[in-house]
């Protein structure tokens, strides 16, 4: 937890029972030097928004969501002033259940309405949402973002049909699914295995000063796109475009670009494999966790004879590309970082996944491509009971 975030946590808990939700925002204002913007006190590394209730449970509306918006890529901290003590929640966008007031005519393109503190989730994928696992829960926040967010709000505060379609698994294609653990298996002991690493290893090292550059891109998922496009990218235009902006300044005014949302950023087809690769960027000195996939377009991708779905991972510090790694999504220690964001998911998903931060670098670091056959299938099963 960074310093900032833990000196205002701290000062919250020592002034359990003021009971004054006015007086504790001026002591922690200026205790921790922080700027006013209406209700909302922020600083560089979070925002604070105060509340006080009779009890731990509060329905007051708390901000509007487009003011959470302008701080949602930082953690936004709702203090909770009760009589005998005061409570943290983390109330960033991916934490929110819905809108609650002003809100029908919430749209992707219309960013109106508030969300109360009940809108507020009080543990998510069985983390209790307390000031202990603030940074935990943001981590998982980091890599999804607002935007990540927005369709599925207007989804659960408006009763819109959902617009994803939730992957049907025939018997045909379960026995397929679950004999995916063993072609990965033979797969990455094969030498197709060396030609996929090898050829994108050589495009990481053709651009490894772009992208060094892209590196420095604060925002983690621009950062990210814009890394992964210019190692599998299709785009020649583009990607030059890219590289254009990056070495003139550094990824100030990069052209717009949309990458399509595939399971996969690179595909390669084998005798034997149809291989979907994707591309993801670490920077080792940082603490995130990176974006996995979606679950139901792995399984679908899975369901075919051939499917053989990898990662390659990154790893980036300050001046240096640290190393690479090609492994399996069901690589041992990386299926036991998987984490399953299933209550998040609309109506008509299994959900997504991402990876803890720390397992990608020591992957990056001592690359293992290890697969424990059986634990394999079983993750496969309980994905598709979701």
């Amino acid at each position: 937890m960074s310093e900032q975030l833990t000196k205002l946590l701290l000062i919250i808990s020592d002034n359990d029972g003021i009971n004054d939700k006015s007086r504790l925002a001026r002591i922690v204002c200026e205790t921790a030097g922080l700027t006013r913007d209406r209700s909302v006190f922020y600083c560089p590394e979070y925002a604070v928004r105060f509340s006080s209730s009779e009890s731990h449970s509060f329905g007051n509306t708390v901000a509007s969501l487009s003011r959470l918006q302008k701080y949602d890529d930082r953690p936004f901290v709702v203090c909770l002033v009760t009589p005998e003590k005061n409570f943290c929640f983390i109330a960033n966008s991916t934490f929110l259940k819905k809108i609650s007031h002003s809100s029908q005519d919430l749209r992707t393109n219309n960013i109106r309405g508030s969300f109360n503190g009940s809108d507020i989730s009080r543990e998510f994928e069985g983390i209790e949402n307390t000031a202990e696992n603030i940074e935990r829960l943001f981590d998982i926040h980091a890599a999804i973002g607002f935007d990540g967010n927005l369709e599925r709000l207007v989804e659960a505060t408006n009763n819109i049909s959902p617009t994803g379609i939730k992957f049907e698994v025939t018997d045909e294609a379960r026995e397929t699914i679950l004999s995916a653990p063993k072609r990965a298996i033979e797969f990455v002991f094969s030498g197709d295995a060396v030609t996929l690493k090898s050829e994108l290893d050589e495009r990481v090292s053709k651009l490894k000063n772009e992208i060094l550059f892209a590196a420095l891109i604060e925002n983690v998922n621009v950062r990210g796109r814009v890394i992964e496009y210019l190692i599998a990218g299709e785009d020649e235009e583009l990607r030059q475009k890219l590289i254009d902006a990056l070495t003139s300044n550094k990824g100030k005014g990069l052209p717009p670009f949309k990458t399509d949302n595939a399971l996969g950023d690179f595909a390669k087809k084998f005798d034997r494999f149809d291989t979907e690769t994707d591309v993801k960027t670490k920077l080792m000195v940082l603490n995130s966790n990176p974006k996995a996939y979606n679950l139901d377009k792995m399984l679908e991708f899975l369901a075919q004879e051939r499917s053989i779905f990898m990662f390659y991972f990154v790893g980036v510090d300050p001046t240096r590309i640290v190393n690479t790694s090609l492994v399996s999504m069901f690589q041992h220690d990386l299926l036991g970082a998987t984490i399953l964001l299933r209550h998040w998911a609309g109506r008509n998903s299994r959900g997504v996944s991402q990876f803890e931060g720390r397992t990608i670098n020591d992957l990056i670091n001592t690359p293992n491509t290890d697969i424990n056959e059986k634990e394999a299938e079983q993750f496969l099963r309980e994905i598709i009971e979701l």
